[in-house]
């Protein structure tokens, strides 16, 4: 109901609190209770702000403005882990937290100055409305398509550092440099499904996911050689960050009468995926499958976001046209038509 900018403003402030808080925590309780805190913003920024970022730009540009938005998740893989680090390292990890307040800081800053005055937002039905629209099928396969799809990318990834040294002979030193290319090709797959989904949403998501489970599939064999695994590394981030914003997009149309509440859904469906394909890569390696085996999961998995995302298509041909996209611009873009006044 609040104005989307002053929501986004506040929830960083949230995040700012968070991490001065862990800076000054005295025991490691406090600093959990703290941590906690920092990240409890995370869902509903990313949410909010996604609806933000197409209400700025003309429909035909949607796609790419959310992956312009996401740009930071990425970028933080190849800059802010590693400086993070060094920081650490140098500095102690307060100073760490304190760095990452001073950017929340200037977040802030940048939020109430670049981000337009909006007005409140909310279906007229208020909240039983909004909740009503995220009870439906084609909303609730969207989710599912994202859990499915990025949990094949963190079954994977949560235990890529194993992979590289017990697999492909890397020093534990070099893992942090390929991390940052695992950064590189998520950078260079989210900018170009951003631009590749405005053409097609539908397209785009499908050939991601089925570039992501080829390259699981294969990452077996990517791993017996050093240069190998590196490009493993890079493609890996590229095939799964090409669906992040058609995935965002695809559940913002399905409940395009609460565009805020469905798009915070869908990055706590983000963070589930996180959990879930952590969980199942675990699984496969507490079986003793081997140190490869959660990238099989991980590929299966990805499998299913596509088996989801089909009978989603299938829900959505016998419903007849569907005008979520329509409700999405309606509902999303008055700062594009014409910016609110304060």
């Amino acid at each position: 109901k609040l104005p989307r900018r002053r929501v986004l403003i506040g929830l960083m402030v949230l995040f700012v609190v968070g991490n001065a808080l862990s800076a000054a925590a005295p025991d490691y309780h406090l600093l959990m209770a703290a941590r906690f805190l920092s990240g409890l913003p995370h869902g509903a920024f990313f949410g909010v702000g996604a609806v933000v970022a197409t209400g700025l730009v003309a429909p035909e540009r949607k796609a790419r403005s959310v992956s312009l938005m996401f740009l930071g998740l990425t970028v933080a893989n190849i800059v802010g882990v590693p400086v993070a680090t060094a920081m650490g390292q140098q500095l102690g990890w307060r100073a760490t937290f304190l760095a990452v307040s001073a950017i929340g800081l200037a977040a802030i800053a940048a939020l109430a100055l670049l981000v337009p005055a909006d007005h409140a937002h909310g279906d007229a039905a208020g909240l039983r409305g909004e909740l009503r629209a995220l009870r439906s099928v084609p909303v609730w396969l969207a989710l599912g398509t994202t859990v499915a799809g990025f949990g094949a990318l963190f079954s994977a990834y949560s235990y890529i550092t194993p992979m590289l040294t017990d697999t492909a002979g890397y020093a534990e030193s070099s893992v942090t440099l390929l991390l940052a290319l695992f950064g590189v090709g998520a950078t260079a797959g989210n900018l170009l499904g951003g631009r590749l989904a405005d053409h097609s949403l539908r397209g785009t998501l499908f050939g991601g996911l089925i570039s992501l489970a080829v390259v699981l599939g294969f990452f077996p064999l990517l791993m017996t050689a050093a240069w190998s695994a590196a490009l493993g590394v890079v493609l890996l981030g590229m095939a799964a960050f090409t669906t992040g914003s058609p995935l965002q997009l695809m559940v913002m149309e399905k409940a395009a009468a609460a565009p805020s509440l469905a798009s915070s859904a869908n990055q706590g469906a983000f963070n589930l995926a996180n959990a879930g394909g952590a969980w199942i890569g675990g699984l496969a390696l507490a079986a003793g499958f081997g140190t490869t085996s959660p990238a099989v999961t991980g590929a299966v998995l990805a499998v299913l976001g596509l088996a989801v995302a089909g009978l989603a298509y299938a829900v959505d041909l016998r419903r007849g046209p569907v005008r979520g996209a329509e409700r999405l611009v309606a509902s999303s873009t008055p700062e594009h038509r014409e910016p609110a006044r304060s």
